[in-house]
């Protein structure tokens, strides 16, 4: 029999392999390096700023339809939603590779509560919606009265 020298350390090597495979296996992978690139699962980026009319969301949509594109406001939440299609004329297997996504999106906003839904203004324009979203009228403070006795 051989004699081994014991190297405490040894093992941690493998219990973080174990650990790692544990998380892999127990959440889903999100694709992000340059060989894995998920399918038909998109979020359009937005660019959110402040006029001095109002708060603008500009959504970057390239190659999606103006009819295919929905903006609807409930309950103070502004949802942009949509979907973009995918080229039918050619079949998956003539790809060498394929990195633009297809599919449904949406993405929500929260609104001031005092915004009146009928007064947000969108253009969709060069595949860029841009959606215009007023400030609301400030409260004035009422001033109330009392009699004291």
């Amino acid at each position: 029999m051989a004699i081994i020298k014991w190297d405490p350390l040894g093992n941690i090597a493998t219990l973080q392999d174990r650990i790692n495979k544990l998380f892999d296996d127990s959440f889903p992978h999100q694709a992000h390096d340059d060989k894995e690139v998920p399918l038909c699962a998109w979020t359009p980026s937005v660019d959110i700023y402040e006029t001095d009319q109002g708060v603008v969301i500009a959504a970057d949509l390239p190659g999606v339809n103006k009819e295919d594109v929905v903006v609807e406001v409930k309950d103070n939440m502004m949802t942009i939603s949509g979907e973009r299609s995918g080229d039918t004329e050619r079949r998956a297997t003539n790809y060498y590779r394929r990195e633009r996504i297809c599919g449904n999106f949406h993405r929500s906003f929260t609104l001031h509560a005092m915004v009146l839904p009928e007064q947000i203004k969108a253009k969709f324009k060069n595949g860029v919606l841009t959606v215009e979203i007023p400030k609301p009228a400030e409260e004035t403070p009422r001033q109330i009265s009392v009699d004291i006795e």
